[in-house]
């Protein structure tokens, strides 16, 4: 309990700093990719489910969900960003349990931001070949179930930038908590702390210039031109989640009933630092565990006018997930597809394939 409660403090101590954060700061951040969900199945609920999420996709929102993976589980997810916009995201993980309390995980996202041409001052029109920028960060996560109600986690991940000869490094730190109560197990609240970490700057050869002296001899002096430092997307998500169970009553262990209908209902509350806050609902319809069809809504201030909208999403999101066993109570194998609506383009789609034993 005293690890459980230096979570705790460390999470409402960095929690306090991320309510200083103001819309007017927006767009003075940087590495927002830390912020875009491919996971396939969590963005179906527009990543609001902090309270109930569970899994590998659990350390994109809140890792203490991590916590109930108990023997493995694999997945991988593809996006369309904003389909017509060129941009990718890839997802893939592995989460492996041991000792009953404990889970480790490793992650890793890559963006596809296709290939640019290049262009310079002296030569505006291209005509220089292309680059292809990368995107890519790694995490470490692990997880613990501390009680029968509370899960607690912390990621570490290692975030690299590249455009051309252009480098940025960084790493970011992820700290979650959940907490289940309820006759059935059915009540859930979690808080997230994600993206806080070091400040980073890009450097590399592309900020050296040439430059020509003249005097009574003439010779030339590489000079490094500086980049100002950037900050993470920090973000602060606290949630609550209600599963409603319903259907016939089957005893699978003496005392222990299983129903086959579940409708779970959420809300998220997500400060940012560095923009608007975002408040969300959303609902799930499963059958058996095998069938989950999902949807959500997530709005910020001016979203509803469209002279006051700056955000290209439009605040819906929906999804689907069929998940069945490949034998009785064996290795499971899935596959999740979700959708958010965007203005103009033409949504972002998302599609993933998992395994867990």
């Amino acid at each position: 309990m005293k690890k459980l409660l230096a979570v705790i403090s460390g999470v409402l101590i960095i929690g306090t700093t991320v309510y200083a954060g103001n819309p007017d700061r927006r767009g003075e951040a940087g590495a927002y990719e830390l912020l875009m969900n491919g996971w396939s199945r969590s963005s179906g609920f527009w990543t609001m489910n902090t309270a109930s999420i569970a899994g590998i996709e659990s350390e994109r929102l809140n890792v203490a969900g991590l916590a109930r993976v108990k023997k493995t589980e694999v997945e991988a997810a593809y996006t369309l960003w904003m389909q017509g916009s060129g941009v990718g995201i890839a997802h893939a993980g592995i989460a492996q349990g041991f000792k009953e309390t404990n889970t480790v995980a490793l992650s890793i996202q890559a963006l596809n931001l296709g290939s640019i041409e290049r262009t310079t001052t002296q030569s505006p029109e291209g005509e220089l070949g292309t680059y292809k920028p990368t995107f890519i960060n790694i995490g470490v996560s692990y997880a613990k179930v501390f009680s029968n109600s509370i899960y607690g986690g912390i990621t570490v991940r290692l975030i690299n930038e590249s455009l051309g000869n252009l480098n940025a490094f960084g790493f970011a730190i992820d700290a979650g908590l959940q907490y289940v109560t309820g006759p059935k197990d059915n009540i859930h609240f979690g808080v997230s702390l994600r993206n806080v970490g070091t400040p980073m700057k890009f450097k590399g050869d592309a900020l050296s210039n040439q430059v020509q002296i003249v005097s009574s001899t003439t010779y030339q002096l590489t000079v490094d031109n500086k980049s100002n430092k950037f900050e993470l997307p920090t973000q602060l998500n606290i949630g609550a989640a209600y599963d409603i169970w319903m259907g016939k009553k089957k005893e699978v262990q003496p005392k222990i009933f299983k129903q086959d209908f579940r409708l779970t209902v959420l809300a998220n509350f997500a400060s940012n630092a560095f923009g608007y806050d975002h408040y969300g609902v959303g609902m799930e319809f499963g059958w058996r565990e095998m069938l989950m069809l999902r949807a959500a809504y997530q709005f910020e201030k001016g979203q509803f006018k469209e002279a006051t909208r700056l955000n290209t999403y439009t605040g819906l999101a929906a999804g689907i997930t069929v998940d069945v066993p490949l034998k009785k109570d064996g290795p499971r194998l899935g596959i999740d597809y979700s959708f958010r609506a965007t203005q103009p383009f033409m949504g972002t789609h998302s599609i993933g394939l998992h395994f867990s034993l």
